[in-house]
């Protein structure tokens, strides 16, 4: 089986919920998408928000995880996995998007717009950044699309809408790949 079928196949077959919410992972990842596609967002952005969490589709029960109070890393876990078949512009932000949410949660504003559950796997991600390393996050060269898919990440918890089909994105997914 190829990538692209790959994907496409957790997507459709992965049932569970976003930790803590109430979409699944898969309407979650799509939702995300569909966002970035609405505020024009290039390909590859709109490719990164697609797969942001695959991670979690890699990890055998996240939440399990969550109730033992770890991080899965499900940006590490996705990255790595992802990054041998889809270019930098797409893999990059998937890479920071958690580092995204914690120099974010700086703003009180964004904190206090987080749900509980994006409340509880911040303090599991290593809570809000510091002065200093959030310096150094500014100077990544995917600093912009990370906090950008981050943006679009934390409102892609609707259960109001009309949800695309992960089948619908699969030439996208294709016009990514390495």
């Amino acid at each position: 089986m190829n990538i692209i079928d790959k994907i496409i196949s957790n997507f459709i077959n992965n049932k569970s919920l976003y930790i803590g919410e109430k979409v699944t992972i898969s309407e979650h990842m799509i939702q995300s998408a569909m966002i970035a596609e609405k505020a024009k967002s290039s390909n590859s952005l709109i490719c990164s928000c697609l797969l942001h969490d695959y991670g979690h589709f890699l990890l055998e029960d996240p939440d399990k995880l969550v109730s033992k109070n770890l991080d899965g890393k499900h940006e590490d876990m996705g990255y790595e996995y992802l990054k041998k078949f889809f270019n930098k512009d797409v893999v990059e932000p998937i890479k920071y998007h958690v580092l995204a949410k914690r120099y974010l949660a700086r703003e009180k504003k964004y904190f206090n717009s987080l749900s509980d559950a994006s409340k509880i796997s911040l303090k599991l991600q290593g809570g809000v950044l510091n002065k200093k390393k959030s310096k150094e996050f500014e100077k990544k060269d995917f600093f912009k699309h990370s906090v950008r898919l981050r943006k679009f990440d934390e409102v892609a918890k609707r259960t109001d809408i009309k949800m695309k089909s992960i089948i619908e994105y699969k030439d996208l997914l294709s016009s990514q790949l390495l």
